[in-house]
């Protein structure tokens, strides 16, 4: 499973993501998502355990 970190013009992470979907929903919503990075996977272990990653996005 892939996970997506997005980021803002500074460099601030804005989102997690799972898929290409939820990237463009968030663009689509007006956020300044400047960059995209797929995590590695130590870091998506995270997601998995605590749920979906769109639990991270504040505007869902």
């Amino acid at each position: 499973m892939d996970f997506y970190s997005c980021f803002d013009g500074q460099g601030e992470i804005i989102a997690r993501c799972q898929t290409n979907q939820d990237i463009n929903v968030l663009k689509k919503m007006g956020r300044p998502i400047a960059e995209v990075r797929q995590m590695k996977n130590e870091e998506a272990v995270v997601c998995s355990l605590t749920g979906s990653p769109s639990d991270f996005n504040m505007d869902y």
